[in-house]
């Protein structure tokens, strides 16, 4: 009975089943899965629509404008004026605005300086600020700054799908440490099961005390209790999992009871050398989006700068009767219209006080960088010795299962003997069973240590 038993346990000890009929969600499938369906990651698309809706909106500040004016009067059968006007004006990025109009009047008491050629009079020209304006104006300040946040949202997306991704890896890898803690338990119950009904018989062959018995049982009873212990906590993981998985319809999906996780001990294809993470550290999305914000700002010193200059405008337009009159027209020869528009206030504090806060606020963000950027690397290290440390605790204690397990067969050989006791030789299977736990949590804690070490570089999970 006891050469039975020790076979029997020596296969138990190596064979780790994994059932029939069951398929493994592989942690790639499972990573490229989040980012096709889930309602975050999404949103995190929603973003980039947003930048190109807001770059969309500040270039209809440069929208060609087409209007028409008309303006008639008449009273007791006379009539005072018929004022009629239509044209286009184009705002340029250079910030010239070019303008043509047509207009046609007639009336009675018509405003001399209104009369036009019965045919109308049609004017072609622009527009330009040499003072205030010319370098910056509004319009291209708000075309500018929201190309930058349209830049933003990119990096905005990654953040969002970074966070998505790390709390994926935490669900994924906590459900592979149940589910492998679970077949570790189910294996001790099966063989503490065997173990058990084998006591029974040989206690009934006269060859063990009754007390082995009682022992036997008490291990039976203790390690079915972890069973069920198990089996729960792997539902709770399978129902977080859940929680990640939606399909092509936007609708939550149930993780199907025969999926299996991969194995704990499975490499992930993900760069974690620490040079190559200290490097990528720099352009991390935290300070991306600090950078934007300066950059943004500095757009608005650049507007508010512009306010300091006296506004000076030109304007001139040439003054035809038809469209061919235009190939003849002279510069202030004649047929135009010229005028120039001037003023300034006194003190310019507005503009003064306007500029010194803008500078203030790029300080302040440039400082935060400083900060934010030295918060980053510091939480990096932090990272990068944890994953270390986990490394090396994964070796370490690999190596301290295999002792344990030669311990136990070494125990069991006594045991044939009749050198040792049942007692002994479950206290060395605790241990193998512990010690296996124990691994298998370490090694959940490595994979998800890679995820946060990536993460608090910036990369991500993108090769």
């Amino acid at each position: 009975m006891k050469y039975l038993f020790t076979v029997i346990f020596s296969v138990l000890l190596i064979f780790n089943s994994q059932g029939q009929g069951t398929d493994t969600l592989q942690f790639e499938v499972f990573l490229e899965w989040i980012q096709s369906y889930h309602p975050l990651a999404r949103q995190a698309d929603i973003q980039l629509r947003l930048g190109d809706m807001q770059v969309r909106t500040a270039r209809g500040g440069f929208d060609p404008l087409l209007y028409g004016n008309l303006d008639k009067k008449d009273y007791k059968e006379t009539l005072y004026y018929d004022k009629r006007e239509a044209g286009l004006s184009i705002p340029t990025w250079a910030g010239i605005e070019l303008n043509g109009t047509f207009e046609q009047n007639s009336g009675y008491y018509l405003n001399p300086e209104s009369t036009v050629p019965n045919g109308g009079l049609f004017a072609a020209g622009a527009s330009v600020n040499v003072g205030q304006g010319l370098i910056m104006d509004e319009r291209r300040a708000a075309l500018r700054q929201a190309q930058i946040y349209q830049d933003a949202t990119q990096v905005e997306r990654q953040k969002m799908l970074n966070e998505l991704y790390l709390k994926g890896f935490e669900a994924y890898w906590n459900w592979s440490l149940t589910y492998a803690n679970l077949q570790a338990i189910q294996e001790a119950v099966e063989l503490t099961q065997f173990r058990y009904e084998g006591i029974i018989k040989s206690f009934e062959q006269g060859d063990v005390a009754a007390i082995d018995t009682v022992e036997a049982y008490t291990q039976l009873l203790n390690r079915q209790y972890r069973l069920e212990n198990a089996q729960n906590q792997f539902f709770a993981a399978g129902q977080i999992l859940n929680s990640f998985l939606w399909n092509e319809e936007e609708e939550p999906m149930i993780l199907d009871p025969l999926l299996i996780p991969s194995d704990l001990s499975e490499e992930i294809d993900h760069i974690v050398d620490p040079e190559e993470l200290r490097n990528a550290v720099g352009a991390h999305p935290d300070l991306q989006l600090v950078n934007y914000e300066i950059a943004g700002l500095e757009i608005d010193k650049k507007l508010k700068g512009q306010s300091i200059l006296p506004v000076v405008k030109l304007k001139y337009n040439f003054l035809v009767e038809s469209m061919d009159g235009f190939e003849q027209s002279q510069f202030f020869e004649n047929n135009y219209k010229f005028g120039v528009s001037v003023y300034t206030p006194l003190l310019w504090r507005k503009a003064r006080g306007s500029l010194g806060m803008t500078k203030a606020k790029i300080d302040i963000k440039e400082n935060s960088r400083e900060l934010k950027e030295l918060q980053l690397r510091t939480k990096l290290e932090s990272e990068i010795n944890n994953l270390k440390t986990i490394g090396n605790q994964v070796s370490i204690y690999d190596t301290n299962v295999e002792s344990l397990e030669r311990l136990l067969a070494g125990e069991m050989r006594k045991f044939e003997i009749g050198e040792s006791s049942l007692f002994l030789v479950n206290a060395r299977e605790v241990s193998v069973f512990d010690s296996r736990l124990t691994l298998n949590e370490l090694l959940a804690k490595y994979q998800i240590a890679i995820a946060k070490t990536r993460v608090a570089a910036g990369l991500g999970f993108q090769n």
